[in-house]
This record gives C-alpha cells, sequence and structure tokens, in this order.
C-alpha cells in the first residue's frame, strides 16, 4: 500500500509541475510565495495539503495499516524482542516421516582395464631355418597346433643311425643274455669252473647298459628332429610379428606369440579406505569401455600398497570364450561386498548444524533432535546414510526453520 500512495503522489506532482510550468508563473528563490500564490510543495503534503486531502476524500490514497509483530514498525525495539522471544517458544508445525533401518548393498567400482591372461611366445628348441609358417596373425589357434616348421637338416639321419644302434644294442644283450644262460647250465654239470660266471655276468650287464644308452640317444634324436616343429602352449590367437620363412632361428627364437583371452582378468586398484572389504572369491560385474559386460570373481588381492598411490592391485577373473572381449580394454568393475545397515533418505532432509556438521534433524518427544550423518551411497531413490536410530521420525519439511532442542508439533507428512 505504501507503493501505491508513492506512486500517485508522483503522478500527481507530475501533472502539477507541467500544470505550473504552463502558466508562466514562478517563485523567485528564497522570497517564498507573494500575492496570495499557492507553492507546490504545500499543495500535496501529506499532513493536510489541499490536493491530499481531496483525494482521501475520494478514496484515492489508502491508508497504510502494519500487522502487530516484529515487522510493525509502530513498535519498539524492546517490544519487537517481547515478540520474537513469545514467538519462540510457540511449537512450529513441522512434517516427518519415519524411516527404519535397512540392509544396504555394499559396492565398489573400481577403474581399471582388461587384460589377457597369458601372452606367450611359441619359440623353438633348436636353431635352423624356417621352411614353413602354418598360421596367420589374428588367427585362433588350439593348444598343440603347429605354429611354424624348421628345416631338419641332418636330424631325420641321426634319428636313423640311433635306432641302428638301439638294434645292435638288442642283439648284443640277447647274445650276452645267451651265453650267461649257457655258461650257468655248464657250471651245474661241472663242465666249467664256478669262477667263469663272473665274465658272463659282467658281459649280461654291460650288455643291458649298452642298450640302454642306446635308448637314451635315440629318444634325443627323435626329441630334435620333433624340436623343428613349432606348436601352440595354448589355445589363444595369434599376434604379429610373425617370423617369415627362410629366416634363420636360434634357440629361443619366437615364430609368433599367442594371446590368451579365455579367461581374461580385470585389473584395477582398490583404495586402502576400502581395502579391508575385499576378498577373494567376492562377486564383480565387469563393463568396458565398448559397453561389453562379464560376471567374474575376485582372484588376487595384493598384500602391499602402491607406494605412490596407496592403493592395492587387485585382479578379477573372467570368462571370455568366444574372444568378444579384447586385451587392454578401459574398463570399470563394481565388486559386490554383502551389505551393511542404513538408512535410505532423500537428499532433501540432509541439513548443516551451527557448526557446519551434516546431518538431518528427527523429532524425538515433539523435540528437534540433530544427528550426524556420514553418506554411504548415493542413488535415484535417494542417500544411503549412517548415524540415525534403527526407527527415526525425520522431519522431512520445515527442517531449515527449527533447531536442535527447539519444541515442535510434528505432524506426520502425507
Amino acid at each position: 500500500m505504501r507503493a501505491i500512495k508513492s506512486y500517485g503522489v508522483a503522478a500527481v506532482l507530475v501533472l502539477l509541475i507541467s500544470a505550473w510550468f504552463s502558466t508562466g508563473i514562478f517563485v523567485e528563490g528564497g522570497n517564498g510565495a507573494r500575492d496570495s500564490e499557492v507553492t507546490v510543495a504545500s499543495l500535496i503534503e501529506a499532513d493536510g495539503g489541499p490536493l491530499t486531502d481531496a483525494m482521501n476524500d475520494r478514496g484515492l490514497i489508502a491508508e497504510i495499516h502494519h500487522e502487530e509483530g516484529v515487522d510493525d514498525p509502530a513498535l519498539s525495539i524492546s517490544e519487537r524482542n517481547d515478540v520474537m522471544a513469545e514467538n519462540t517458544n510457540k511449537s512450529r508445525v513441522v512434517r516427518i516421516k519415519t524411516y527404519n533401518i535397512r540392509p544396504m548393498d555394499l559396492e565398489i567400482t573400481l577403474r581399471g582395464h582388461t587384460e589377457a591372461r597369458a601372452s606367450v611366445a611359441a619359440v623353438t628348441q633348436t636353431s635352423d631355418i624356417v621352411i614353413d609358417v602354418a598360421v596367420r596373425e589374428g588367427q585362433r589357434v588350439a593348444a598343440g597346433d603347429l605354429i611354424c616348421s624348421l628345416d631338419n637338416g641332418t636330424r631325420q639321419a641321426s634319428v636313423d643311425q640311433a635306432a641302428a644302434a638301439v638294434k645292435q644294442a638288442k642283439a648284443a644283450l640277447i647274445k650276452a643274455q645267451a651265453d650267461h644262460k649257457t655258461n650257468a647250465a655248464l657250471r651245474e654239470k661241472g663242465l666249467v669252473s664256478e669262477n667263469s660266471a663272473e665274465g658272463f655276468a659282467a658281459n649280461l650287464r654291460a650288455a643291458e647298459s649298452g642298450l640302454e644308452a642306446a635308448q637314451v640317444a635315440q629318444r634325443n634324436r627323435e626329441k630334435e628332429f620333433e624340436n623343428t616343429h613349432v606348436y601352440a602352449a595354448l589355445a589363444g590367437v595369434v599376434q604379429g610379428p610373425l617370423v617369415e620363412v627362410g629366416t634363420l632361428l636360434r634357440v629361443g627364437g619366437a615364430c609368433a606369440k599367442i594371446i590368451q583371452l579365455d579367461p581374461m582378468v580385470f585389473v584395477g586398484a582398490v583404495p586402502q579406505a576400502r581395502i579391508t572389504f575385499v576378498k577373494l572369491g567376492l562377486k564383480a560385474n565387469i563393463t568396458t569401455i565398448t559397453k561389453q559386460s562379464a560376471k567374474g570373481e575376485v582372484s588376487f588381492v595384493a598384500v602391499s600398497s602402491d607406494p605412490g598411490t596407496r592403493t592395492f592391485a587387485l585382479e578379477i577373473e573372467f570368462a571370455n570364450p568366444d574372444g568378444a572381449i579384447f586385451d587392454g580394454l578401459t574398463a570399470q568393475a563394481a565388486v559386490a561386498m554383502g551389505n551393511i545397515p542404513a538408512h535410505l533418505v532423500p537428499q532433501s532432509v540432509l541439513t548443516l548444524n551451527s557448526d557446519g556438521v551434516l546431518g538431518a534433524k528427527v523429532a524425538e518427544q515433539n523435540k528437534v533432535v540433530f544427528y550426524p550423518l556420514e553418506i554411504l551411497g548415493d542413488t535415484r531413490e535417494g542417500v544411503w546414510v549412517s548415524g540415525l536410530p534403527a526407527r527415526a521420525d525425520v522431519i522431512v519439511v520445515g527442517q531449515e526453520y527449527v533447531s536442535a532442542g527447539q519444541a515442535i508439533d510434528a505432524q506426520f507428512y502425507e
């Protein structure tokens, strides 16, 4: 109403000044009005001005009424303080809602990358020139598949020679056995002396050792011949660079590298604040940057932290039978670590006390009680917090207008 009066007076003032200028009558500064002249200020005075009285008579200017209370300008400072004290003692109406404790799934999300369980080079165990490469890059191979072949040179001849030596040793053994048997028969008849048995027994032992040595030599020659063929030690995908035909490979030279894609592992790090919750065998859901997903289990947790980051290395093994998830993809893993008791409340009920502590205000016996809270998780339904009683009547409307210890009129929120 005060604004309406001000605008009305201003409008009338503009009209009067315009009319005054049109008359050409001016009052000289410092001399006041002369010969029945009327000043503009006297016309519009709020207390008894002719123009103001006329507008009041016609109801064009409304009177301003102040409600009783702390905003009433008619009250003195002490009277306003008395009103404020009276309002403070009154029970303010607030709305409450009951929240009960419930199990919260404890889950930690880790960032990391996928990694092949094994990356093994198919290497040679002998030296020679490559004469054949049986695979190509990107090809899937099973354990035992041929990767490349080397020139066998004279290795086949050595195998044949070793086989012949075995046959010769067997023949020598058969002869030694026959001689030993004949000597034993003659000794029984007394035709030869008993001392002759030692010589035949020694010949038999030598023949047996000769056969064993020949057989070992044969196996060595056969193994050397087999080493000219390089096989896959595990199932996986062939990764380059591949050796080229005509290349001379030394012992330990690689024909190709094989990446094992099944099983795969997720490699990440656990913050030290959560390390006590992580155990071997915990279930985890893995999602890659390519939107691929897999389920796995924690297979390794480091017992010492990284000095730079103070985090603990962790591995989660998961099946990848079709090899769709590649090695080295950025990924994240949600590890389920059981559940803990907590409250799920709306984020709007969280407030700060006078010390800046985050918490919530609860109605207990028609009084406000402030509980400091710890946020455990954030969801679309609300926030998980700890620190409230098992059953809490949380103030959901009006919590910002009451303080701890204040009497309230708590009514349930509908």
